[in-house]
This record gives structure tokens, C-alpha cells and sequence, in this order.
């Protein structure tokens, strides 16, 4: 079992950034099974989308509507906890959503309960 915490939404205007993190914990053997974690996000009346994903080998992955503005950093583990931030700049009203964390790997697949990111003037 892999329990995800989720931080860093809010309010911001347009232009501005947010920082989002995401810890995993559990057992330590779901933890350094874990292949990728990452975002994804939904706004009302839309499906919820890839915002970026980092894996266990170092690579990355964004939607194409973030690319340029967003950056995940790899994956941190630290005994049974592992950490991906979410860097957000030049923010756009478009990008407002509930945040989501996921984590995928040998002991399933695994979703935060989400944070609210409002992008307004």
C-alpha cells in the first residue's frame, strides 16, 4: 500500500507560480517499486489530463498545453518515502484544476486526493 499526500495549491494570479509537492509513504517495498509519479488534473465539465510524470529512470513528460511553463523534478526516495515537486510558472486562468498525484509500480496504481489550483486576477 502506497498512502499519497498532496501540497502546495491555491490561489494565484495570472503570470504567477505555485510550487505543488507530493510525498508517498508505505512500506518500503512499494516505495522502491514505484516506476513514476506524477500529476495529472481536472477541471469542471473536462476530463482529467497528464500534466507531467516523472520516472525511476530519470525521464520526464509533460502535456503539451505546460510544456515550457512546468517542471517535475526526478523522483526523491528516502527509506519508505519518496517526493516529486511540481514547479508551475507563468500560471494561466486555463490551468486552474484540481491537481492530482499518481504514483504507478509493482504494488499498483495510486491517486492523491487531489489540490485545488485557482488561477485568477
Amino acid at each position: 500500500q502506497v498512502q499519497l499526500v498532496e501540497s502546495g495549491g491555491g490561489l494565484v494570479q495570472p503570470g504567477g507560480s505555485l510550487r505543488l509537492s507530493c510525498a508517498a509513504s508505505g512500506n518500503i517495498f512499494s516505495i522502491v517499486r514505484i516506476n513514476r509519479m506524477g500529476w495529472y488534473r481536472q477541471a469542471p465539465g473536462k476530463e482529467r489530463e497528464l500534466v507531467a510524470l516523472s520516472t525511476s529512470s530519470g525521464s520526464t513528460n509533460y502535456g503539451d498545453s505546460v510544456k515550457g511553463r512546468f517542471t517535475i523534478s526526478h523522483i526523491s526516495t528516502d527509506n519508505a518515502k519518496a517526493t516529486v515537486y511540481l514547479q508551475m510558472n507563468n500560471l494561466e486562468p486555463g490551468d486552474t484544476a484540481v491537481y492530482y498525484c499518481n504514483t504507478v509500480g509493482g504494488s499498483g496504481n495510486y491517486w492523491g486526493q487531489g489540490t485545488q489550483v485557482t488561477v485568477s486576477s
